[in-house]
């Protein structure tokens, strides 16, 4: 059995994907703090397909330590995708955010993703028909005001996901890595980002997608040869297309 691993799964984007790679028959491990969101959406999923296998691991990662552990509790999956899609928002001017949320936002956006990143390579860099889906942002090409510690730790994820890819493909390697990078979408990132209860996008923003196009849009991704899956903040138009950080092979 195979299994597609997919880090903040209790809502948004990480939820919906779920349920679009449940709708190809795909068997689950959903990683998120939410355990109760986590069995809700387990049981959609049996609705979906009650033959799925899905594994439920309610974990913190922005706790470094959980991070290795959780990927040494998988051992003995096989896995042949991996979506990095956890992510932690902050938006204040920096002279008003939190040190704390700050580094929980480092530890989860950067360090998490890498680490996962890391380890699922050196198992699965050479085993056919493997996948690394990492999950940046439009904010991860432009930066933006009161979102700078934010849009900076996704311009990290694009930089070292694009790299990465490329550096792969030099080393003919079977594992393809790709990076989804959604504009604002629905989810409960702007709620947490600013602290809020609720926050309604339909009378805040002009704009946006919902998470599930962003999943059918994952997919496309999945299933394309390219590197690059972007939405377009001024547009909304998503375009497959080649990396945008010049690569050079040393």
């Amino acid at each position: 059995m195979k299994y597609t691993v997919i880090t903040g799964a209790s809502s948004g984007i990480g939820y919906d994907t779920a349920l679009a790679f449940a709708k190809r028959d795909k068997n689950l491990i959903l990683i998120a703090r939410r355990e109760d969101k986590m069995e809700q959406l387990k049981q959609e999923i049996k609705n979906i397909n009650s033959n799925l296998d899905v594994v439920i691991k309610s974990i913190d990662l922005s706790i470094l330590s959980n991070v290795y552990q959780t990927y040494e509790s998988l051992n003995n999956y096989e896995i042949e995708t991996w979506i990095n899609n956890a992510g932690l928002g902050n938006f204040s001017p920096l002279k008003e955010q939190s040190l704390n949320k700050i580094e929980a936002m480092l530890n989860l956006n950067i360090q998490a993703l890498t680490i996962f990143s890391t380890l699922f390579i050196k198992d699965y860099a050479d085993v056919e028909n493997t996948q690394l889906i990492n999950v940046s942002s439009a904010g991860g090409y432009i930066t933006i005001g009161n979102l700078v510690t934010y849009s900076a730790t996704k311009f990290y994820v694009s930089a070292f996901t694009e790299g990465l890819a490329q550096e792969l493909k030099t080393k003919n390697a079977m594992l393809k890595v790709k990076l989804l990078a959604p504009a604002v979408t629905e989810t409960e990132f702007e709620q947490n980002s600013l602290g809020l209860e609720l926050f309604e996008y339909e009378s805040n923003i002009p704009q946006f997608n919902t998470s599930k196009e962003m999943a059918e849009l994952m997919l496309q991704l999945y299933d394309s040869d390219k590197i690059l899956g972007l939405v377009d903040e001024n547009t909304y138009h998503f375009k497959l297309q080649d990396p945008i950080f010049p690569f050079r092979n040393a």
